[in-house]
């Protein structure tokens, strides 16, 4: 029986039409690097900061490791997605807005972890009209974002972060879903009921190949599982 419920937002919570993907790897090309897509799946999921550097790193440019060049990259990253969230807003995939309700309406903590920082996650947030707080006026009961954490994903320490912000002390209380493999890494990792979902890039195969990881379809689908209850 759960006490928490973390999802992970664009991809699985999210339906961002596959802007961070893009944004992320036409930020890094901008300093004149290849970005093969295995690298950019690898590195989906995972704080920005530290998939920028990766990713220039692979793609050989020579100075990754430049404070400056870095820094400059995740500004470009950030305004290439805000621009492109205002053209096509991210929305909630199908039924998960229902999903969060009904897991909250039975005391089901339910967080949102991220690989954003918060002056990316806070915005989309609001545009979606998403808030943390007590009561069916709200959406959530807690935010984590990797600004909070001293390493984003596969480390588990969001997941942690949000069992500390919701009072839940048991790992083996908590399920922890996302659409990337570092998110199913990170929820192994915490000890956590690890959930990959189909709303992102992955196949079902590519997920199934992490050992034991329950798949769904969405989160949608979560309330149906035996164990999502308080």
């Amino acid at each position: 029986m759960i006490q928490l419920a973390a999802f992970d937002i664009a991809g699985t919570t999210v339906d961002d039409h596959g802007h961070v993907y893009r944004a992320l790897e036409d930020a890094v090309r901008e300093n004149g690097v290849d970005v093969r897509p295995e690298d950019l799946e690898t590195w989906m999921g995972t704080d920005k900061v530290e998939a920028i550097r990766a990713l220039l790193r692979l793609g050989g440019h020579p100075r990754a490791d430049d404070l400056d060049i870095v820094a400059g990259t995740f500004a470009r990253f950030r305004a290439i997605l805000a621009e492109r969230y205002a053209a096509e807003p991210p929305t909630p995939f199908p039924g998960v807005v229902e999903a969060l309700a009904e897991l909250r309406a039975r005391g089901i903590r339910v967080a949102l972890t991220t690989g954003f920082s918060d002056d990316v996650a806070a915005p989309l947030l609001e545009s979606l009209g998403w808030t943390v707080g007590e009561g069916a006026a709200h959406t959530l009961d807690a935010v984590v974002t990797t600004s909070e954490v001293a390493s984003g994903r596969p480390a588990p320490y969001m997941i942690h972060r949000a069992m500390e912000k919701t009072g839940v002390v048991d790992v083996r209380r908590v399920l922890a879903a996302g659409d990337t493999l570092v998110d199913v890494q990170a929820a192994r990792n915490a000890g956590a009921i690890a959930v990959g979902v189909l709303t992102g890039k992955l196949t079902r195969e590519q997920i199934e190949g992490q050992p034991g990881v329950v798949v769904l379809e969405s989160v949608a689908d979560v309330p149906a599982l035996g164990v999502a209850r308080a």
